[in-house]
């Protein structure tokens, strides 16, 4: 049986000074986590008075692993009951969590093995933990990164009667890596006070949480939007919550939607590609089962925001019962706990419709003349939560009047103190009053920030500042049988101007085929955009992600330099 959704509860909006205090108070009343299988059955309904019982005593058993107060544990995040255990055994303790990703199905053992290791040393991991499916890598792990204990919760030593510590704001609460970075791991240290204002700020202003809201989520919990959005929030106001494993959604979209619909659930996000794929899968079916109607925060984070597949979402859905008024955008990073605005609720996606042309000279946001084909919708992502500041940037560090396209630049009780044992590059991107630069570009109207691109992603030809996601959506929204996340655009150094190369994926095809491909994409971005692309065609599945499940430009441009692609 679930854990109820207890429409007639008080909702405390996560005023609570730590995170140990906020599961205590949960603890008092019925609602709980509710975990699922790959196949969409409840494995395990999981109140939060149980959680707190089980947590403490596996907090006393991690201490008697010799564990000290302050050390990290690495924990494969899992989407199942061991590893929130874990990761709350870890609070109460005074140990520092470090969520990490599983492995990947198109990966392999070794470079599994490998990821993890580094990323436990980043850590300074005393403590490996993982599910039981992967006890013998764990182990493996353990041994190459000279951990003290490595492998599953009924390997931790009996209960060694140590004291629990006294948890204050100012603890470190938990340690967030970067979904898609190719650099050295960089953690994210998030102090219990930074997470209990950024919970604050998305319960009580953002999402509103009333007592009838309950959450349902298939993002992973290594992932900020999974961990904090659909874990600690729900729990920071004492809000039931289902939780679908990641895997569940890749092969069965639709099981998110049968969910949402079975339990009357409230909100849920997604980055816009779970909307596509949800849009696409339900094509022919019978909407019957579902009922979408009480879905007032479909949240909208994670990725650029789309409006193409969006609309196809309302059209698929609409029958159902889902409102495109529900939909809520969203701007956040890891930096910054998680969110940094939220859109106003109940009134949908609204978009600025701008002219390319400027943007790209001028680093202007100038309407687009009616009937242009070069223009393209923005999404206006909110104002800056309470008590949390954004700023837009020039070149020269001055704060920019609306419509000007810089870097934005914020500030708040929820962004970072730093990042761990990492001094060089927290001085890099964190000033001395508190501002975090946040790597993203943008613009501010009427308030609202509205976000372009990552400042890393910009291609730079000839005094114009082109956004490779432009250059990827034109190909795969023009072309037949380019589907949402098969084309990567960036740029490589070459004389005597840069060159903008261009993956596709293709999906089979004889020797043909695949060159028209080729030539129609080259021929579409020349005449769309002005641009001379090298344009290479790589296998289906080729391209990697981030955790979160957004192309991974990085990634796919190192690969391509390293020859994984071949010639």
């Amino acid at each position: 049986m679930i854990t109820p959704t207890a429409s007639d509860r008080t909702v405390r909006f996560a005023d609570f000074p730590t995170l140990t205090q906020a599961l205590d108070f949960a603890a008092t009343g019925e609602t709980g986590i509710n975990l699922y299988s790959l196949r969409g059955e409840l494995v395990e309904a999981l109140p939060y008075a149980k959680l707190r019982e089980d947590a403490q005593v596996l907090a006393r058993r991690l201490l008697a692993t010799g564990a000290k107060v302050g050390d990290s544990v690495a924990l494969l995040a899992e989407t199942d009951g061991d590893f929130v255990r874990a990761f709350f055994a870890c609070q109460y303790a005074g140990l520092l969590p470090a969520p990490m990703a599983l492995p990947t199905p198109l990966g392999g053992r070794e470079a599994y093995i490998e990821q993890i290791t580094n990323l436990a040393r980043s850590a300074k991991a005393k403590i490996l933990l993982g599910p039981v499916g992967l006890k013998d890598w764990v182990a493996e792990i353990g041994q190459r990164a000279g951990l003290d204990f490595a492998g599953v919760l009924a390997d931790l030593p009996e209960d060694g009667g140590a004291a629990l510590p006294t948890i204050t704001p100012e603890d470190p609460c938990y340690l967030q890596f970067s979904s898609g970075s190719t650099r050295t791991p960089t953690g994210v240290l998030v102090l219990h006070k930074a997470l209990m204002a950024n919970c604050v700020a998305i319960t009580r202003d953002g999402l509103q949480v009333v007592p009838s809201d309950r959450a349902i989520s298939w993002l992973p919990l290594y992932h900020d939007m999974g961990l904090i959005g659909f874990l600690l929030a729900p729990l920071s106001c004492q809000m039931s919550v289902d939780l679908l494993p990641t895997g569940a959604f890749v092969r069965r979209p639709l099981l998110w939607i049968d969910l949402i619909s079975r339990n009357k659930a409230t909100t849920a996000y997604s980055p816009t590609f779970g909307y596509e794929l949800c849009a696409r899968r339900v094509q022919g079916q019978s909407l019957e089962a579902y009922d979408l109607s009480h879905w007032r925060q479909a949240g909208l984070g994670g990725d650029m925001i789309r409006m193409p597949p969006l609309k196809a979402f309302v059209e698929a859905f609409g029958p159902a019962g889902f409102s495109d008024k529900a939909f809520v955008a969203s701007y956040g990073m890891a930096e910054a706990t998680l969110a940094l605005s939220m859109a106003p609720l109940g009134k949908g996606l609204r978009a600025e419709t701008l002219d390319v042309e400027r943007l790209e000279r001028d680093a202007l946001a100038v309407d687009a003349p009616e009937g242009s084909e070069r223009a393209r919708d923005f999404a206006r992502c909110g104002p800056a939560l309470p008590h949390h500041f954004l700023e837009v940037r020039g070149e020269d560090g001055q704060v920019l009047p609306e419509r000007g396209v810089g870097r934005i630049f914020a500030k708040g009780p929820s962004v970072m103190s730093g990042y761990f044992a990492n001094p060089e590059e927290t001085a890099r991107v964190l000033s001395a009053d508190g501002w975090l630069d946040t790597g993203d570009l943008g613009f501010k109207i009427e308030g609202e920030i509205v976000i372009t691109g990552r400042a890393k992603d910009l291609i730079i030809l000839n005094g114009r500042n082109i956004w490779p996601q432009d250059l990827e959506w034109t190909a795969d929204h023009e072309i037949d049988g380019l589907r949402s996340g098969d084309v990567c655009a960036f740029a490589i150094p070459a004389e005597p101007e840069d060159q903008i190369v261009v993956l596709v994926q293709a999906r089979g095809g004889d020797a043909d085929s695949r060159a028209a491909l080729v030539e129609q994409v080259t021929t579409l971005l020349r005449t769309r955009h002005g641009v001379d692309a090298k344009v290479k065609l790589v296998g289906a599945h080729a391209l990697p992600q981030t955790s979160s499940g957004k192309l991974s430009r990085s990634k796919a441009k190192a690969a391509y330099l390293a020859g994984t692609y071949g010639d």
